[in-house]
């Protein structure tokens, strides 16, 4: 009889969800991002949860404005290797075009409205990229490296979040239901 091996931990955490192709799904995929990244110890404000919180915003806009297919969602994808100190973005959607890739030489007037979604990613991110995908359509992706203090407390309980916002979710209720229901704030 062999003696029990000791399982090694769990690294890798992966948070998918499809979203309407609208301006309200792109807000949402960028609430319930940050708010994935705080669950796994990328606390609210910090320099991890905004730079990947900055790369959903753009990835998902640009699948709304530019990737929309009529009566077609786009889908976000958040993978996060602990060990590497690694978060890889992907936003999916069904349009056949592929983005524009930024050219320095080209940049977008100061007074122009837009133009600035894949510059901004391309700073922000550590890399990204457009792959094709199965089905129609192409998945835009970006990877960012996040550091987080090393902690003996256990995963969950690391920052002290009293003082970050937040919504207080009680057990046994739908997070996302908490984050709709917010919604009309940001409406206002």
């Amino acid at each position: 009889m062999s003696a029990p091996r000791a399982q090694e931990a769990v690294t890798v955490s992966v948070f998918a969800q499809r979203f309407s192709a609208t301006r309200r799904g792109a807000r949402l995929a960028r609430r319930l991002a940050t708010h994935r990244l705080d669950l796994w110890d990328l606390p609210y404000g910090s320099p991890a949860s905004d730079t990947v919180t900055l790369v959903v915003a753009e990835l998902a806009a640009n699948a709304v404005l530019h990737g929309r297919v009529p009566g077609r969602d786009f889908e976000l994808r958040l993978t996060y290797d602990r060990s590497a100190g690694l978060v890889r973005v992907e936003v999916s959607d069904t349009h056949p075009g592929h983005p524009q890739l930024p050219d320095a030489a080209v940049r977008p007037s100061a007074d122009a409205d837009g133009g600035r979604g894949l510059f901004l990613v391309e700073a922000a991110a550590d890399r990204w990229g457009v792959v094709a995908r199965t089905g129609p359509g192409k998945t835009v992706w970006a990877e960012c490296t996040v550091h987080v203090p090393d902690d003996p407390r256990p995963v969950g309980r690391r920052a002290d979040r009293r003082s970050m916002p937040h919504h207080e979710v009680p057990e046994g209720v739908d997070p996302l239901a908490v984050l709709l229901a917010g919604r009309e704030e940001d409406d206002r």
